[in-house]
């Protein structure tokens, strides 16, 4: 079969891993070559929101949005590391980075995230503005960072997107290779979209394993959560809302008794959906043992190497109390998960 010649160029990226042979699996090419289709298509997403439209190229007041700029600061780092990755001739770190970077956070995203902004009828001109500028900057510099692996596809790509983001010239060939500025990192919003990202997959992992329809609403009530997770809920409403499908959400008093609910930690924040009329016992109950192995298997990994003497006498300080605070985390979340577990087993 046909997969092209950027898929193929891709996968030997990939695999050119030192000190091995490489055995050219064609399932690896194909995976490739949806990555490129999921290139196209967003940037066929890209060109609908942006031609004929204002992207900020005359100077118009923006209003940057918490996704802005934090896809601004990821492709700061992101370039910092593929530039760090081909100085060192590893091309298969290289392109393991451009694909993580470009499926899990561009693609599946901030592409979504945009959507609260662009289709927001309260947005302002100055936020859709601002939207609009970062689709097309960081498209376009995510071409230029692809493009000696992918040549010709994004060739194809920066032809149209290029002009949106006000850069002139023939060929995406002459252009500079992506560089990072530091100053453009904002760390904060990095925090915060990881925050934000978690409420979400958190929500949408019970609804997947409840198998609860993703068309519908879910009530949502927060248990043990605190001034900081209050805040940034209200200032991110709009992102979670729509992306994890809520209708209703309660913040529930520290001495409120909850219901019977499905659990999904964002620290220590609950995130409890009420099984009335939608759980199903047996399933909840098969998904918390799974969580459960989950977070035992990596706290028996966490303890062996603190019991380890030459772990914890050579290695930092720093990392060796970073490796007790996940201990003590994951601890933490254990109980929680065990607890749901018996209130389940109780109904």
């Amino acid at each position: 079969p046909a997969y092209g010649a950027d898929a193929l160029r891709f996968t030997f990226a990939a695999l050119a891993s030192t000190g091995r042979d490489i055995k050219l699996d064609t399932g690896r090419i194909e995976g490739y070559r949806n990555f490129c289709n999921k290139i196209w298509n967003a940037a066929r997403y890209v060109l609908m929101q942006c031609e004929g439209r204002d992207t900020g190229l005359d100077g118009g007041v923006m209003s940057p949005s918490l996704a802005d700029r934090w896809i601004v600061s990821r492709l700061q780092q992101v370039s910092a590391e593929v530039r760090e990755h081909i100085e060192q001739y590893r091309f298969d770190l290289m392109a393991k980075a451009l694909h993580e970077f470009t499926w899990h956070e561009y693609c599946d995203w901030y592409l979504e995230l945009s959507k609260a902004v662009l289709y927001d009828e309260a947005a302002g001109e100055a936020e859709k503005r601002a939207a609009r500028h970062t689709l097309v900057q960081v498209l376009e510099a995510l071409l230029r960072l692809l493009h000696p692996v992918i040549p010709f596809l994004t060739e194809e790509i920066w032809q149209e997107v290029a002009p949106l983001a006000g850069v002139r010239g023939e060929t995406i060939m002459l252009q500079p290779y992506p560089e990072c500025d530091e100053n453009r990192i904002d760390r904060e919003a990095i925090a915060e979209i990881a925050w934000v990202r978690d409420f979400i997959t958190g929500v949408r992992r019970i609804r997947s394993e409840m198998d609860i329809p993703p068309g519908r609403a879910l009530p949502v009530l927060l248990q043990n959560w605190n001034d900081s997770d209050r805040r940034r809920y209200d200032d991110n409403a709009r992102f979670i809302d729509g992306l994890a499908r809520i209708e209703s959400l309660r913040w529930l008093a520290p001495d409120e008794e909850a219901p019977e609910s499905a659990t999904a930690l964002v620290g220590e924040m609950k995130i409890l959906i009420p099984m009335s009329g939608l759980i199903d016992k047996a399933a909840e109950l098969a998904r918390l043992d799974k969580e459960i192995g989950r977070l035992e298997k990596s706290l028996e990994g966490l303890e062996k190497r603190l019991a380890n003497e030459n772990f914890t006498s050579r290695a930092p300080a720093e990392v060796v109390e970073g490796v007790r605070r996940q201990v003590e985390e994951q601890q933490h979340a254990l109980a929680q998960l065990r607890a749901q577990q018996e209130k389940i087993r109780n109904l």
